[in-house]
């Protein structure tokens, strides 16, 4: 993962560290409703899964997956609302 990706603020940060599959998924998908197209939203997860789980979902409804940055204990999932 290129290292600006590290250095992106989310505009919207959800925290689902703790849940299990699919929670980040479900999180990620009400968040994105909450920020304008072109924004930002960070999903922290600590569930290996939404790793594929949420590129997946980016990919397939059409918003574009940022990239994974690993934090202390989870993960940082970024996703820019495309519609």
């Amino acid at each position: 993962m290129s290292a600006a990706v590290a250095t992106i603020t989310a505009d919207k940060i959800i925290d689902a560290r703790g849940t299990a599959c699919p929670g980040p998924l479900l999180e990620a998908k009400k968040g994105i409703g909450q920020v304008k197209v072109g924004q930002i939203i960070e999903i922290k997860s600590n569930d290996k899964g939404s790793r594929k789980d949420i590129t997946a979902w980016a990919g397939k409804v059409g918003h574009e997956f940022l990239g994974i940055v690993e934090a202390e204990g989870h993960d940082r999932i970024l996703v820019c609302r495309k519609k």
